[in-house]
Order: structure tokens, then sequence, then C-alpha cells
């Protein structure tokens, strides 16, 4: 609850002009937004995820960022700009609520210069209604119940300003607390619902500014952490057997939004949201295959912006909650059983079949990725993840860890290091720290599993990035395409090469220069044993060392992996072994067949790491 300052004067306007109101709301979703981690906390419902905080503060920073952040003319023209801004940041379930909420808002208030108290009341219940509308199964003990107290609440009239909107925040606070009295997962954790209290934050922010137009957060009245459940265990109403909290844009002349939600619903969608206008939707669902979901998107208009994060994933690392929290991309080709067994966290990067887009494994598995680069008559192509994913992944990994550490990509390979360097700077500060793996594929995943040891040890990101730091050098990339017209069609390749290399039955060999470089290092006459020569031509390049991790991707060759992996095995003394499919950051360029080896020198801190393990 929002503690008042009694020394303040009081400001209470008749009616409320955009320049008003502009401050209120900024006034609300920054009070919102410094409860982040206290909402993340005590998020059990629908899922236990702990990101409920992470998602309003998402959805709310657009706001803030968009139309906030400059002068409108009308209290209407401001809060249309408002929904908007909202629909297109909305993150989860709150979030999209929230922005069918404001939606509903805008469309009472329409073109008015200025806002009575009766077009306040008109609004908030139009927006109460459509939040409502916009879920396919709603719930009560949830933010809706709390919207409907407050929406009711300000139907009763009053002569005082300040007491009329107090008294719809003070009921919103009673509804607040009756969450775990209509919701039994609440009641079992000790909790309220987090998305019911992240819009009593918002409003009791609100609140706060028209009673002392003070725009910065002010101090609240923190329930005892210790009777909160922050590591709860996956409940029955959380269906892990649809793990994707799936979400993306909609956009057409006329989106059929009833038609979309009973869609989802027919596929088996849970947790169904369909927020937004007549030409632009917010979808947001838990699924079981989230490229199911984006393709009955796409029957009802272009999709954009589709993000898919694994609840249980978030599950785990919320229990596991530490120092440190290791993020690499998925371009590192890291072993999916990594990510259960390590503080390790996965961002996937974009690929695009033509006009169709997709996550890397989230919405397109690496098997399906090669099934469709044989068949593909247009070249696929990759892109690094937008700064925006990066800085989600950044504030989920801190609400549940003091320091995150992303192992990146090489930076003279692609601008994925750059993007997330960008997300870093809007994060708190300093609790983000990022490395140039300068290597790719196996090479950087051994350098990330190395960092995730260490934070698994308990060491601070000072003493992980050094770690990983001293293994950059010691880090080793190679490569071998044994079809090149996929580098040839790409442009990485002359092609006057191709009938010659053809001719000569060439496989052309890669590797990772120290300045992060990638360039070709020789080649493999014939067709016969290449696994094996492969091999032989590997260990002859490596520096000696006592032991070496070595993990072998292979783009849909994993019985010549196979034999490449045990091949180094009988030439370079091993410690650790992986073998890995690789994705689209490499099958894109290098095509079909194509092995990887990355190898890394043994530290003890890993050896160390490993046993932990």
């Amino acid at each position: 609850m929002v503690a008042l300052p009694s020394d303040i004067p009081l400001f209470r306007p008749a009616r409320i002009s955009a320049p008003a109101l502009r401050q209120a709301l900024a006034a609300g979703m920054q009070q919102l937004i410094s409860r982040r981690e206290h909402l993340n906390r005590i998020n059990v419902f629908p899922v236990p995820d702990g990101d409920t905080g992470s998602n309003l503060a998402f959805t709310v920073s657009a706001v803030l960022a968009g139309s906030l952040s400059r002068r409108t003319r009308s209290a209407g023209a401001l809060l249309h700009a408002v929904a908007e801004d909202a629909i297109e940041g909305a993150r989860g379930n709150s979030g999209a609520i929230l922005a069918q909420f404001f939606c509903g808002v805008s469309q009472s208030v329409g073109d008015a210069e200025r806002l009575s108290r009766e077009a306040v009341a008109c609004a908030v219940e139009a927006g109460a209604r459509q939040a409502r509308g916009a879920l396919a199964q709603p719930r009560e003990g949830t933010i809706l119940s709390v919207i409907q107290a407050f929406s009711e609440a300000l139907q009763v009239p009053h002569v005082d300003f300040g007491h009329w909107l107090g008294s719809a925040v003070a009921r919103a606070r009673v509804a607040l607390a009756d969450t775990p009295r209509q919701l039994a997962v609440l009641r079992q954790a000790g909790v309220v619902d987090a998305g019911a209290q992240g819009f009593v934050d918002l409003i009791e922010g609100i609140h706060a500014y028209f009673l002392t137009r003070r725009t910065h957060p002010l101090p609240v009245e923190e329930a005892d952490e210790s009777a909160t459940s922050p590591m709860l265990d996956w409940h029955e109403e959380a269906d892990a057997s649809r793990p994707w909290c799936s979400e993306c844009l909609v956009a057409a002349e006329a989106v059929d939004q009833d038609g979309l939600r009973q869609a989802l619903v027919a596929m088996g969608a849970d947790s169904v949201v369909v927020a937004g206008t007549a030409q632009r939707v917010r979808l947001h669902a838990h699924v079981a295959d989230p490229g199911a979901l984006f393709e009955v998107a796409g029957r009802f208009g272009s999709v954009g912006a589709r993000k898919a994060e694994n609840m249980c994933a978030q599950h785990r690392a919320a229990q596991r909650a530490g120092e440190v929290v290791v993020i690499t991309d998925s371009a590192s080709d890291l072993p999916a059983e990594l990510l259960e067994s390590l503080p390790l966290e996965l961002v996937p990067v974009r690929v695009s079949f033509g006009d169709e887009d997709f996550l890397d494994r989230v919405s397109l598995s690496n098997a399906e990725f090669h099934r469709r680069l044989r068949k593909a008559e247009v070249l696929p192509q990759t892109s690094q993840p937008p700064p925006g994913d990066f800085r989600r992944q950044f504030e989920l990994s801190l609400a549940h860890a003091r320091s995150a550490v992303y192992v990146g990509l090489s930076r003279p390979l692609s601008g994925t290091l750059q993007s997330a360097e960008t997300a870093a700077e809007r994060c708190a500060s300093g609790r983000v720290r990022t490395i140039d793996s300068r290597q790719v594929s196996c090479a950087q995943a051994l350098l990330a599993i190395a960092a995730a040891e260490r934070a698994a040890q308990g060491a601070s990101a000072d003493q992980v990035c050094e770690s990983v730091l001293s293994l950059v050098p010691n880090t080793f990339l190679f490569a071998a395409a044994r079809d090149i017209r996929h580098a040839v069609r790409g442009g990485r390749i002359p092609r006057w090469i191709e009938p010659l290399a053809k001719w000569l039955g060439l496989t052309a060999i890669a590797r990772t220069r120290p300045d992060g470089t990638l360039g070709v290092a020789g080649a493999l006459l014939g067709a016969r044993r290449v696994p094996e020569r492969f091999a032989r031509h590997i260990a002859r390049r490596l520096p000696p060392a006592v032991r070496w991790r070595v993990m072998v991707g292979h783009c849909d060759a994993r019985e010549d992996a196979q034999k490449l992996l045990d091949a180094l095995c009988e030439l370079v003394p091993v410690s650790r072994r992986w073998l890995t499919e690789t994705g689209p950051a490499i099958g894109a360029h290098a095509g079909p067949g194509t092995l990887v080896v990355g190898l890394q020198i043994e530290s003890c801190d890993a050896a160390e790491g490993a046993a932990t393990a």
C-alpha cells in the first residue's frame, strides 16, 4: 500500500486535462515498474514462472517510452496512443489484459479534450468489460476481479475528487485481498494474485499523483516476503503439457477476434487472450507447439512480433535462483539437456524462409529446419534477436539472480552481441555483463557451459567473466562443409569455386581466427572417410593440452558426426564430449552435411564445475 506524505498540498482537478492525465499515468506506471521484483516473487497463477512483474513492467515501459514521452493535444488522443503502445508492447497474460483495458478506456473517451469524473467512470467500466471479453476463459481472483471492483466503485458519485478516486482505490485493495479466497492456488501459496497486485500498484500511483502531484514512486508498505512462496512447486492448474507462453501481433483490415479466440481454444490452447483493436491485436496463449499457434494466427492476418517462452524452464530458473545466471543465444547450438541442469538461458535467433518467420528452436526445430532447407528454393535468412528479446530475458533472469552474464556470438560474424549490449544498457546498471566469445556454434557453447559451471559453484559475475575470458584463447572451432552450394548462393564463397570443388570432390574446411572472424583453413580431397580425415586434420593443428572438452555438431548428418567424435576421442585426450544438432546459424550458410567441432582446453575451474554438475 502506498504511503502518502501529509505535508504536500492536495491537487483536486474538476476535469482532467491531457497534461495532468499524462503525468498521472506516468506516475502510476513508474509505481508499477518499481514493484516488478515483488510481483515476480508472488507470481504463482496461472503458472509459477515468476515473470508477471517483468511482463507488466515491459508492457507499461512501452507506453512510457512512447505516448507518455511526448505532449498530446487532448486526453482522448493521449489515451488512444496509450492503448496502441500497450498493445504493441504487451507481454504475458496480465500485460495483454491491461492493454485491452486501455483499449476499452480509449474507445469510451473518444476525442474528448478533458475528462470529467463521469467520463472517467464510463471509460473504466468499458475497460473492465473489454478486459474480461479478451479472455477465452476468464477467472475470478485475478486482475479481472480487481479491475471490476475499481470500476464499480467509480460509479458511486462523490463531491470531492480525491475521496471519490481514493474510495475506488480502496475498493480495489479489498478485492485484491480477496483473491486468495477465490483461487485455491493463491491461498495455498499465501499470496495475492500478482497481476491484480500490479493493477493496484498502477492505480495507487495514479491516485498519489492526483493528491500530491508527485510523479516518482512513493514508499510502499511491503508484505513480509518470508510469508510468500517464490519457490512454489508446479501446481495442478499449471498444465505442463502446454509449457510455451506464446505471443504475437496479428494485423488485418478487420481481425476476426472472436473467430481467432475460438480457433485457439479449438487447438487446445490455454490462457487465451486476444486484445487490441479491429485492425491490430495482441495474441497470448499457453500451448504445446508455438509453431502451430502462429500458423493458426496467420489465417486471420499477417503475423509479427512472435515470442515464445518455456514456462517450465522459467520455473526451474526461479527455483535455482543464485548469484549469477548465464545467457547465450541459439547460434551456440547448445545441447538442450544442459539448459535443465545448469543456470543457463537461451535467446533464440530469428529465421525466415521467404515470407515465413520463425524463432529458432521455438517455432522451428532443428529437424524441421533441415527438412525445409533441403527442399528450399529460396535460401533461408537468419537475423539476430532484437534488443527487446535480450532485454526481456535479462530482466527475467535478474528477477532470480543478482547478475547476468551473456556469452555472445562473435562480433565480426553478427550484430547479435551489439543487440545484447543495447539491451544490457537499458537494464539495471552493472547487473548484466556481456562477453564476446569470438566464437560461434559448438565453441561458443563450450564457453557458455564453462561460465554456467562457474556460476553454479557460486562465483560472482566478475569471477565468471574472468574465467570465460581466460578460456577464449583456448577455445577453437573447425567446420567442414561437404556441399558448398549454400555458401556460394549466400555469397560467402566465389561462384567460380563451386564447379572446381565439385570436380575435385573437395570438402572445404573453415575455422575461427583469434579475432573472431571465420576463414577457409584448407580442404579435404575426395569423399571417402571424411569424418575420420577431418578428425586427423584437427588433431594436427591443436596446441598441446592435458585434456580437451569436445563438442561435435552436425547439419542433419548424425552418423558422420558420431564417427567424427569417436575419431577425435582416439586422437586427443578428451575429458567431456557432447554431440549436438546445429541450427540455422550454421545450416543456413553451410548447408546439409556440414560438421562442426568445438574444442576447449580443460581448466581447473571447469573440471571442478563438471564434478559438481
